[in-house]
């Protein structure tokens, strides 16, 4: 069994087109697949169709249950902000050590479990932990998931140091389309390899996708 965890350099970079992306592959080449979002911000009960955590049950071919919410996005929050902010206009917490223990248990049931994380890493979860403290709890690769804006290279570049320096394996690095880019996506992703190596980097296009799958392969059991 193996998991990745797919965390980001900032908010709405494609972590959730990624996910889905591996997912699709994985289900594809024969693998059983889970896939979490444990941490939810912006949720919208009422309204939750266009949700990561139904896009996420969509591509695992799920039905919205209650159950199958509970079961991928167990701290879902109302608010559209970090998660420790959200959880306390409700009066809650996100309690650290139920939050790993989750994602633990979760990655013995199948051939790979993807752990959609949120925000970026540096995004606090409470007043202590961060999605850093979260990775490095988890233990498993990681997938860094950038964007192709302008500024980018600072940002994901900064994101890949604060991952190295907790001793997180990043397996790889996806340039992510942004809407609107300075140059190619392409030319983002080369001159952010030539700072990353030997990690791979891989450019997605929204329009055009290229598999994910070997970025990972050298990490699937």
């Amino acid at each position: 069994m193996t998991t990745f965890f797919i965390t980001s350099s900032g908010t709405g970079i494609g972590k959730t087109f990624v996910t889905r992306q591996l997912i699709a592959e994985l289900k594809a080449a024969g693998r059983r697949v889970r896939a979490l979002k444990p941490v939810a911000s912006g949720f919208d009960a009422a309204d939750a169709e266009g949700s990561d955590t139904l896009q996420l049950l969509r591509a695992l071919a799920l039905e919205p249950t209650a159950a199958n919410l509970d079961a991928v996005s167990p701290w879902r929050f109302a608010a559209p902000l970090s998660p420790d902010m959200a959880a306390a206009r409700e009066r809650r917490t996100i309690p650290f050590a139920a939050l790993v223990a989750h994602c633990q248990a979760a990655g013995r049931g199948g051939d790979v479990t993807l752990i959609e994380g949120i925000g970026g890493v540096m995004v606090p979860l409470d007043y202590e932990h961060t999605v850093l403290d979260w990775i490095a709890a988890l233990e498993v690769p990681t997938l860094l998931v950038v964007g192709s804006y302008l500024g980018t290279l600072s940002h994901s570049l900064t994101a890949a140091a604060a991952l190295r320096a907790r001793g997180v394996m990043i397996a790889g690095v996806v340039v992510s389309e942004s809407e609107v880019e300075p140059v190619p996506t392409v030319e983002t992703a080369a001159a952010l390899a030539r700072f990353i190596t030997p990690v791979p980097v891989q450019a997605l296009q929204r329009a055009a996708p290229v598999p994910l799958l070997p970025l990972v392969a050298a990490h699937l059991k």
